[in-house]
């Protein structure tokens, strides 16, 4: 009987996802957990993770693409300095409420943060068209620096 409800769970899973959560839930509530899908549960646990560490990932790269543009992009400055500092500001607050709501992530944007720097410059500099030589390929701003609010280069 137990691979049954596995096997129906599982089938649940795969055509209504939000009927598969809403039961999950029930049975988590009720703490019947031998009905429990471990097994998709793990794996829907799992995926939150990596789906924090990607979103706030992809704002610090295109954090630092933006900080790149007010510095070095002279010839666009005038006419679109307005709407890189909005993005600035709207990189930091993703972030932000994302360092509030899993505050461990502060290490691991530490650890990402060279290489999300060198990914926001190649996407600046293909967008800029500017010299590869125009913009250092380390960071010269510290993350605390590109994280503060009234800060731009």
């Amino acid at each position: 009987m137990k691979s049954e409800v596995t096997v129906n769970s599982k089938s649940l899973y795969d055509t209504d996802y939000q009927l598969w959560i809403d039961q999950t839930i029930a049975q988590l509530k009720a703490q019947e957990f031998r009905e429990i899908d471990l097994e998709n549960l793990i794996e829907e646990i799992e995926s939150l993770g990596r789906s924090e560490k990607h979103a706030i990932s992809s704002y610090l790269m295109r954090l630092c693409e933006h900080l790149l543009k007010i510095k070095y992009w002279e010839s666009e400055r005038e006419t679109c300095f307005r709407g890189w500092d909005i993005e600035v500001a709207n990189f930091r607050l993703q972030i932000q409420e994302l360092l509030e709501t899993s505050p461990s992530l502060k290490s691991f944007l530490q650890d990402i943060f060279s290489k999300q720097y060198k990914n926001g410059r190649k996407l600046f500099l293909k967008a800029s068209q500017l010299s590869d030589k125009l913009v250092p390929v380390e960071p010269w701003f510290t993350l605390e620096q590109a994280l503060e609010e009234d800060w731009l280069p």
